[in-house]
C-alpha cells in the first residue's frame, strides 16, 4: 500500500483489505513516509511509542521483537491521575498500561544505561490506546510497523521528576522493574503485571528502541521534550466508549484512570 492509502485508512478508521506485503525494513520506510505526510498537513511529532517489549504477549500476536512508531500532538494528552479519551476515529482500540519517559536531552552516541538515565526529565504512568487496521488483530510484524506502530492515543498521568528517583541506572531500573500494576475495568480486575515485563525494565526498553531508531535510515533522533512510552505491562485489552479503566501502579508511579467516550 502507498503512504497515501495507509494514511487514508488511518483517517477513516477502515480495515486494510490485506497485509502490507513488505519486509520489516521497507515497512519502516513506508511508515516514515506516512510520518512526512502527517507533518506536511500540520501534525507535530511529540515522541515515540515502543511496542511488543513484553515478551509474554509475543506468542499471542505472532510478533517476536519490539517495534516502534510516532506519537503526535493530535494523539497525546496529559492528566493528573484521571483522564478522558475519545475513541472516535480509532480502529479496534485496545488499552495498554505503560511507563512513559520525558526526555530532557538527546542521548549521546553509543549511550550507556547511565547516559540514558541522565537524559530522562520525568517518569509517568500512561495508557496507550493501540489499534489495528487488520481484522481481528491478525497481522505480521511488518504490518504493525506500516500501521504506525499500532499507535492511536496516549494518555500520560502524573509526571514524577527524575530527580526524585535514583541517579544511577541500575538502582533506577530496579525500582521501575519491581513496580507492579493491577488493571481494572469498571471496578473489576482484568489483568496484572510489572515493569520487569518490558525487556527487564523500561530503561532497557528505551535502550533497545534508541539503538533501533538510530539504525533506521531516515528516522529522526530523540529530541529534548520527546515523550517515549516503553511497552505494555499487561496484555492489550479491547475498550469501548462508556468504560472506566484504572491502573493501580505501585511506587514510584502513581495510579491512573481513564474514561472512554
Amino acid at each position: 500500500m502507498t503512504p497515501e492509502l495507509l494514511l487514508r485508512h488511518l483517517d477513516e478508521a477502515t480495515f486494510w483489505p490485506a497485509g502490507c506485503g513488505l519486509p520489516v525494513g521497507e515497512a519502516y520506510e513506508r511508515a516514515l513516509s506516512v510520518r512526512q505526510l502527517r507533518i506536511a498537513r500540520g501534525e507535530r511529532p511529540r515522541g515515540y511509542k515502543v511496542g511488543f517489549t513484553n515478551r509474554g504477549i509475543w506468542p499471542r500476536y505472532g510478533v517476536f521483537a519490539p517495534i516502534w512508531g510516532s506519537v503526535w500532538d493530535t494523539t497525546l494528552s496529559f492528566c493528573e491521575g484521571e483522564g478522558e479519551v475519545a475513541l472516535a476515529g480509532t480502529c479496534q482500540p485496545r488499552i495498554e498500561p505503560e511507563c512513559v519517559f520525558g526526555l530532557r536531552a538527546t542521548p549521546p552516541a553509543r549511550a550507556s544505561l547511565d547516559d540514558l538515565r541522565a537524559c530522562i526529565d520525568w517518569v509517568a504512568p500512561g495508557f496507550e490506546i493501540v489499534q489495528s487496521h487488520m481484522a481481528d488483530w491478525k497481522f505480521e510484524a511488518a504490518d504493525t510497523v506500516a500501521d504506525g506502530g499500532l499507535h492511536a492515543r496516549l494518555l500520560v498521568g502524573r509526571r514524577i521528576p527524575a530527580t526524585e528517583l535514583p541517579a544511577g541506572a541500575t538502582a533506577f531500573e530496579a525500582k521501575l522493574a519491581a513496580a507492579t500494576i493491577t488493571l481494572s475495568r469498571d471496578g473489576e480486575r482484568v489483568d496484572a503485571g510489572s515493569g520487569a515485563n518490558v525487556l527487564e525494565g523500561p530503561l532497557h526498553a528505551l535502550a533497545h528502541f534508541l539503538a533501533a531508531l538510530r539504525d533506521c535510515p531516515g528516522a529522526t533522533d530523540l529530541q529534548p521534550g520527546d515523550v517515549v512510552t516503553t511497552g505494555t505491562w499487561t496484555d492489550a485489552w479491547p475498550v469501548q466508549p462508556g468504560e472506566h479503566w484504572r491502573a493501580e501502579f505501585s511506587a514510584p508511579l502513581q495510579p491512573l484512570s481513564v474514561r472512554f467516550t
